[in-house]
């Protein structure tokens, strides 16, 4: 009786394992679980940091305009640019300095893109462009590649349609 006994054990060992077939076949599997998710996933990812970059830009254009219609005019590099929009910035004129009721943007707001690009901020002057229905500013992300003037660049439209309202952003 010990004899087969034995034997049993050793045979209920060896079926407990799993087959070198058995392994690649899950190895397989998961390989293509991979490569779908790679495939199908990673492009949606890049479309949804544009869209991420195109909302932030639309909002600090918001947070722009109301910066200009309380203050009068926007932001300037004097007064630190789009940092003007999160903080006071101090000003010579006591009275203009009362003006300011910021912050503009909410708290926890970055100005940079997904990529990790601060967002560009120009003031543009419209005396000295021939273009009198552009915004008064640029405001835009360098986009994935972090190049300047590339085809990647995310912008807002700095131009009006014939109606009048501003077009939003292009890309």
């Amino acid at each position: 009786m010990t004899i087969e006994t034995v034997s049993f054990k050793r045979r209920t060992a060896r079926a407990a394992g799993f087959t070198l077939i058995e392994i690649l076949l899950v190895i397989v599997i998961i390989l293509l679980l991979a490569g779908a998710l790679v495939i199908f996933v990673l492009p949606q990812q890049e479309g949804a940091e544009k869209n991420t970059t195109k909302l932030l830009l639309s909002q600090v254009s918001t947070a722009l305009d109301t910066y200009r219609l309380q203050m009068g005019h926007y932001p300037k590099d004097e007064e630190g640019g789009l940092d003007a929009l999160m903080v006071k910035p101090s000003f010579e004129n006591e009275r203009t300095g009362e003006r300011w009721k910021g912050p503009y943007l909410k708290p926890g707001v970055k100005l940079e893109d997904p990529w990790g690009n601060k967002l560009r901020y120009e003031v543009v002057d419209r005396a000295a462009s021939d273009n009198k229905t552009a915004l008064p500013y640029k405001l835009y992300s360098l986009g994935p590649d972090g190049q300047p003037d590339t085809d990647d660049d995310i912008r807002v439209s700095t131009e009006t349609d014939t109606s009048g309202s501003a077009s939003s952003q292009d890309q």
